[in-house]
Order: C-alpha cells, then structure tokens, then sequence
C-alpha cells in the first residue's frame, strides 16, 4: 500500500457519517439504507450521498436482494484502519 492509497481511504473516512457507517457495516456485516436512515437519524438522501462517496472510493460495495440493497465493507485496509481506532467512535450516538 502506498500513500495515495492510505490518503484516499482517510479522506471517504474523515466525514464523522462515512466514519459512522464504516464502523456499523465493520460490526454488523451488512446494513441497509433504511436501517442507517433509522440508526443515524439522518435523510435518506444524505446516507446515499456518503454511500456513493465510500462506495466511489471502494470501501463498500452494495449487493441487491431484491428490492433492497445490503451494503457491507469491503475495503481490507479500512478495516484494519477502523479496527485500530482507540476511541470507541462505532458506539457514539
């Protein structure tokens, strides 16, 4: 891995809702947008706009059953860059 790469990834990371919906997929798997909608008490326009900034940066991918969308994180190097977070950011509310 070099710089640029680290770069990008802190850059997607750096927006405390990207940071958020990282963490959540890290911990969870899979989540929908509904279930951020619910969960970050954000719109729904907001979350797809972040979605398309970590999923531009291949972080996440969305993989569709049906008429749902489950993200999940697909990045190894944003997860071990989240796993060695000190602060407990994943549970803030």
């Amino acid at each position: 891995m070099n710089a640029e790469n680290y770069s990008k990834i802190f850059k997607a990371l750096s927006h405390p809702i990207r940071l958020k919906i990282a963490c959540g997929l890290m911990h969870k798997g899979k989540c929908n947008v509904n279930t951020m909608v619910e969960h970050l008490k954000v719109s729904q326009s907001l979350i797809s706009q972040h979605l398309n900034i970590l999923k531009n940066c291949q972080i996440i991918k969305g993989h569709r059953e049906g008429n749902i969308i489950w993200y999940t994180l697909e990045n190894d190097l944003a997860v071990k860059l989240l796993k060695n977070i000190e602060l407990n950011l994943c549970d803030e509310k």
